[in-house]
């Protein structure tokens, strides 16, 4: 895992504006979120059984996830790594599990060793800034 120092941890936000500026970059809610946390996530890269993610967490601070006027404020972003397996299994999913569809196979390694980390935290700063400018540009439709 890389853990990154940009502005938007501590920064705060509408869950509902928040959610459509990720969405726009092709983010998608992680599926470990529950009324009081969450995390946006973003696949910087895949080949194969690995995939590096940038994972974006954040806390409510006022009322429940899953509504567009809650209140959130983002934690410390990172990048991190995970591997499945791409080997056949005999059961009946195992195609599913080798194409990579199968939403149900753990990874086999969900925090990876990262090859070349400075250019996995160039990408994931860059990542960050898209956001952060989608939210000072949501903010400044709102005000404006």
């Amino acid at each position: 895992m890389l853990l990154l120092e940009t502005k938007l941890e501590g920064k705060t936000a509408y869950f509902g504006v928040a959610r459509e500026c990720v969405r726009e970059l092709r983010y998608h809610v992680g599926g470990n979120w529950d009324y009081h946390k969450g995390c946006f996530d973003h696949i910087l890269c895949q080949e194969g059984g690995e995939t590096i993610y940038i994972r974006i967490p954040f806390s409510v601070i006022h009322g429940e996830l899953d509504h567009a006027d809650t209140f959130i404020r983002f934690d410390k972003p990172f990048v991190i790594k995970h591997v499945v397996n791409l080997g056949l299994d005999s059961d009946d999913s195992s195609l599913l599990d080798a194409t990579g569809f199968s939403q149900f196979q753990a990874p086999l390694d969900k925090d990876g060793h990262i090859e070349n980390k400075n250019r996995w935290i160039h990408a994931g700063e860059e990542a960050i800034a898209e956001v952060l400018n989608c939210l000072y540009a949501s903010e400044e439709r709102k005000s404006g």
